[in-house]
């Protein structure tokens, strides 16, 4: 039998993912933006190698923030499937699922950045190609990452367009995160196939990343603001149902 889920039911979902979400938020942007974005010169692989050398430990506790990040999105993949899915099962766990395809290839794209570490602390390496040789590979392995951190955003891109779809079916939802959400999810998807098909066009549309950021944002605000106790759902809960359903 299915029965409708209690309010403290849906208020303690919401502020799990609304904390799951800031943790990834700060965790990724901190990673990927202030720690390794910084080193990559792609015309300069010497310099690149002398900056990943002397960050090298932040570049470690960067991968392990991107660990974090990753077993929190796996996790906020399944709570968000839970509030949403009575707005459309289906659409829901298809949401779900271009998440923790993201999470997949997100975790898989972080052995470029173990090898690139590696070859920084591998003297044999050096001893063997060269410092230029050796700054060479290191410097794909970070760019092969940041290509593969695109590729994971495709389906991350997927996703956001359809739980934007999702709040929409969501009366309750605040009107404004509809779009942002929308929004943001194509930005991700222009952004992987401009870095697949035209690369020379993505340093210029790098700026456009800040839309999604402030959709995500938005949408993790919202979700600890429900958790508080602030948000206003309907008397009768309908959008989230109980374990036996």
């Amino acid at each position: 039998m299915k029965t409708p889920a209690t309010l403290p039911s849906l208020r303690a979902t919401a502020a799990m993912a609304g904390t799951l979400y800031l943790v990834i938020i700060v965790a990724g942007v901190w990673s990927e933006v202030g720690v390794r974005a910084p080193l990559l010169l792609p015309k300069d692989p010497l310099g690149t190698f002398a900056g990943l050398k002397a960050s090298v430990a932040w570049v470690r506790v960067s991968i392990a923030a991107d660990a974090v990040m990753l077993i929190a999105d796996v996790a906020l993949a399944v709570l968000l499937f839970r509030l949403l899915r009575a707005c459309g099962p289906m659409l829901a766990l298809t949401a779900m699922v271009f998440r923790l395809m993201q999470a997949a290839v997100l975790g898989a794209n972080l052995l470029n950045l173990q090898a690139a570490v590696m070859l920084v602390g591998s003297s044999e390496a050096a001893a063997m190609l060269g410092t230029s040789a050796t700054a060479a590979l290191a410097t794909l392995r970070l760019q092969a990452h940041a290509e593969g951190y695109d590729l994971g955003l495709v389906f991350f891109g997927v996703n956001t367009v359809l739980t934007g779809i999702l709040l929409l079916r969501l009366r309750w939802a605040p009107r404004a995160l509809v779009p942002l959400m929308v929004a943001g999810g194509a930005v991700y998807l222009a952004g992987s196939a401009l870095r697949l098909l035209a690369p020379d066009l993505s340093e210029a549309f790098a700026p456009a990343y800040a839309l999604p950021l402030l959709a995500e944002t938005a949408f993790c605000l919202w979700l600890l603001w429900l958790g508080l106790g602030r948000g206003k759902p309907p008397p009768h809960i309908e959008s989230l149902r109980s374990p036996e359903s």
